[in-house]
Formats: structure tokens, sequence, C-alpha cells
């Protein structure tokens, strides 16, 4: 599950986040590329190859396209807090 207080630095405010890197403390984005190749007008990657949401989804057919991500990120990196803080 992915942690709302680990959410990456460079999130566009909204209810999707991705959180940052991995560490040796808490699971956190590997950098797999998997959701900023599949869908890179809603994810990009830092310079480190981590991603983070660049635009939040606003119709319900995006929000769609950005869930599949979600459930698609191996190590549960992505999510969705249900505000948009």
């Amino acid at each position: 599950m992915s942690n709302n207080e680990r959410k990456h630095r460079n999130n566009v405010s909204g209810k999707f986040y991705c959180t940052d890197k991995n560490d040796e403390k808490q699971m956190g984005c590997i950098g797999c590329d998997l959701c900023y190749t599949n869908v890179p007008e809603f994810f990009a990657q830092d310079a480190e190859g981590f991603a983070y949401v660049a635009r939040q989804p606003m119709s319900p057919e995006e929000i769609d396209i950005c869930m599949e991500q979600l459930t698609k990120c191996p190590v549960n990196s992505i999510g969705c807090n249900g505000s948009d803080e």
C-alpha cells in the first residue's frame, strides 16, 4: 500500500500521487518505468528515474487509466487518497 506521507516532491496536487524512491526504511518507487512509459500523459520520471504524477486525471476515463496503473504498480507506489490535497 502506498504511503501518502512519503509523496514524491514533484507530484502535482490532487488525488493521485507516487511515493518517493525506495529506501532501506520503507518501500517506495523502484523506477521500474511501467507507469510513465505506459501513460506519459499523467506520469513522469525525475532525473533519477523515479515516478511522479505530472498531471491529474480529470474525466472518468482518465481516472480509470490512472487506477489501472495504480493496480499494476509492482510495489504499490501509486496512491489515490480520495481528496484534492
